[in-house]
């Protein structure tokens, strides 16, 4: 089969289409034929080191059931699935265990025409979902659901504020907290971003380069803050998102893209009675219930762009640009 294999690191230039082994489902997996696969920017973080071996990348994955391994039940061949790429989660709903890990990385990705992987990681594709659309969903949107459901708890009539909108765990921290039942208030430096958010159910949309956002959020809220803040950048947003909060309010922060340091101000933590939560990925629970909040209310991911495998490498430097509104897609076949 055809496969993007990481050979080396650095750039998305040491990714190659390479032939590889299909592979056989072993005693209690499933082999899927994968039609999409989405990109997330854990793939351009595998860069930055020197695997052990060449590895295929990717998280994300929507295809068809080819066969199954001894002991699977439940799937027959022709099953339209998609991928859960939490592994070996743990027993814990609180967090993860020793054994768990990410699809992608050690365990060979869905860049690829096909994948076996363990039964409880595949799940009934949302009839409603295209298959690039289904790929597009499982880590980024498991990711906002565990963030916002599960740690967060955020509730019918609740404010949110949801920074660096056109990503695509954003995006779908946006559909989900209006299907939620909350307010959404979005930031970003891409007033066409911007724009763009408030046509998917923003209430308010906020430059973060030339707005006071803090400030905007106050004012958004009648001068009491938001309920809660999903904060993904690090650095300074998260330092100032304290700002934005009310009384009792909660943060919650998946990861960072700006810096891992901020100086957040202590009184206003404790004074404030501020909760601080951090959240990462999410269980098999988490991600069977964001399926179920994406089929009751018909949520469509936002697609950015789709490209065909071979062309991994292009669809690699637009994500490394930034400048995507969505997920970015590959078909496989």
């Amino acid at each position: 089969m055809k496969a993007l294999l990481l050979a080396s690191l650095v750039t998305p230039d040491d990714l190659r289409l390479a032939d590889v082994p299909m592979p056989e489902p072993a005693s209690g997996e499933v082999l899927v034929r994968l039609r999409a696969a989405a990109l997330n920017h854990r793939d351009l973080h595998m860069f930055n080191f020197e695997p052990e071996r060449a590895c295929i990348l990717g998280s994300d994955g929507a295809g068809v059931v080819a066969a199954v391994g001894a002991g699977v039940t439940g799937w027959t061949p022709g099953a339209e699935v998609l991928l859960n790429p939490s592994l070996q989660w743990g027993d814990r709903q609180d967090t993860y265990g020793a054994g768990w890990s990410i699809l992608g990385w050690p365990r060979d990705g869905t860049l690829a025409e096909a994948i076996a992987l363990p039964a409880e990681c595949v799940f009934a594709k949302p009839p409603h979902l295209s298959f690039e659309e289904a790929s597009a969903l499982p880590l980024a949107g498991l990711t906002a659901y565990r963030a916002l459901a599960a740690r967060a708890r955020v509730g019918a009539g609740e404010t949110v504020l949801v920074h660096g909108i056109g990503g695509g765990v954003a995006l779908f921290a946006l559909q989900f907290a209006r299907a939620l039942g909350a307010r959404v208030m979005v930031t970003s430096t891409s007033n066409d971003k911007l724009a763009r958010a408030q046509a998917l159910g923003a209430e308010l949309g906020v430059n973060s380069r030339t707005v006071d956002w803090a400030a905007a959020a106050r004012d958004w809220t009648g001068g009491a803050g938001v309920d809660v803040v999903v904060e993904s950048l690090g650095g300074d947003y998260f330092a100032r998102s304290l700002e934005a909060l009310r009384l009792g309010g909660r943060l919650v922060t998946f990861g960072r893209t700006v810096d891992t340091r901020s100086n957040i101000d202590l009184h206003l933590l404790f004074w404030h009675q501020l909760s601080l939560l951090g959240s990462t990925m999410g269980s098999p629970a988490d991600f069977a219930r964001m399926l179920a909040l994406v089929s009751e209310h018909h949520i469509r991911p936002v697609i950015d762009s789709v490209w065909p495998l071979e062309d991994g490498c292009h669809a690699f430097e637009r994500l490394a640009q930034g400048k995507q509104f969505g997920k970015i897609v590959l078909t496989c076949a």
